[in-house]
């Protein structure tokens, strides 16, 4: 972690001492959140994955873990054997999971046609960077391959969401995925951590004070286990100062389960 990174995180921790309410109000249920905060972490190359965990269990905080089966540093895939007791531990402290589509498989484009198909290029699986052309069955196929796979591992139902990667989706696409029981889930404007920009343009010193500034209270936040082409890794210097910092503005971290715009329909699914 770089120097100004310790500066910052001392002087959040120091502030998160003095505010005795917060050191309260994060063991409360989670009902009592009133600025909430929603975490979210897609796969990638895994390498910062123990790292987050620890941070994540230090701070007490539960995220949502979007997963696809994507390309690892060690080990064979993000929801391969290797990591499988990774996803278990986080299963055990509380995590909730979701799809990530299992081939992190981007939408290219819907093509004409009544019935939905779409173009479509995995980054991982034995496609990978090939065009293929879905329609909705497949689709929503590789959607619930990995939630499939990530109930085999960890033994809980994942949620019945999925985030698209990239974020990439038309309205046909969704209608498709929603017909098929998975809701969408994007992020905020300022929920954007910025882990996944070149760090010679965007330091983690420049990104870790816009989102302390910028970030609004219901935001959906999104980060990566991970990111290939990032130079200086975000999550060593970012994160924990990130979550203290935000903590020590009165913000609260709460899952996916308890977003007022999914919870009904995750509810809705599990009966």
């Amino acid at each position: 972690m770089r120097r100004a990174s310790k500066l910052v995180f001392t002087a959040v921790s120091a502030a998160v001492l003095i505010a005795s309410p917060w050191a309260l109000a994060q063991n409360l249920p989670a009902a009592s959140c009133a600025k909430p905060l929603y975490l979210t972490l897609d796969t990638g190359h895994m390498e910062v994955a123990p790292l987050i965990a620890e941070v994540l269990n230090r701070q007490k905080v539960r995220v949502t873990f979007f997963a696809a089966n994507e390309k690892t540093k060690v080990g064979d895939g993000s929801l391969g054997a290797y990591w499988a007791p990774w996803w278990k531990a986080r299963a055990a402290e509380g995590h909730e999971f979701a799809s990530h589509t299992y081939d992190h498989a981007y939408w290219r484009g819907d093509l004409p046609g009544a019935a939905p198909t779409f173009r479509i290029r995995p980054s991982a699986g034995s496609f990978e960077g090939r065009e293929l052309t879905w329609d909705a069955a497949a689709y929503c196929a590789n959607i619930a391959q990995s939630a499939q796979r990530l109930q085999e591992i960890t033994g809980k139902k994942p949620l019945a969401l999925f985030r698209a990667p990239g974020g990439k989706t038309s309205p046909k696409l969704l209608a498709a995925a929603r017909a098929c029981g998975w809701a969408h889930v994007g992020w905020s404007p300022a929920g954007f951590l910025g882990d996944e920009l070149p760090s010679d343009k965007f330091s983690n010193e420049a990104l870790l004070s816009k989102a302390l500034k910028d970030i609004r209270a219901g935001d959906i936040l999104v980060a990566h286990l991970g990111i290939w082409s990032r130079k200086d890794a975000w999550a060593p210097a970012v994160l924990e100062p990130l979550i203290v910092g935000l903590k020590a503005q009165g913000f609260c971290f709460q899952t996916l389960r308890q977003h007022p715009d999914y919870r009904d329909w995750i509810a809705a699914r599990e009966k």
